[in-house]
């Protein structure tokens, strides 16, 4: 699955730059993740990145409208990085 930023967030800044797939973004009022561009890390790291740095328990979570297995985030990945 994508994940999801809650009403929750702060707008810190500490996720943005911490997600290697650029899925995070400003968005109206708090942040946003694409879930198009959403791997919860899967390829980069063991755990999402977004959620290790957020200082809100529980601000980042499975987003239950992008439902992915960990093999539709793996080809994701590849996606994403082809040609890098």
């Amino acid at each position: 699955m994508s994940l999801l930023i809650t009403a929750e967030c702060i707008n810190c800044d500490v996720c943005e730059p911490a997600c290697p797939n650029q899925a995070i973004v400003m968005g109206p009022d708090i942040y946003e993740i694409k879930p198009e561009r959403c791997t919860q890390c899967v390829g980069h790291f063991d755990t999402p990145q977004c959620q290790a740095v957020c200082p809100i328990d529980d601000c980042i979570i499975l987003d239950p409208t992008h439902p992915e297995t960990v093999d539709e985030l793996q080809a994701k990945y590849e996606r994403l990085t082809a040609g890098t």
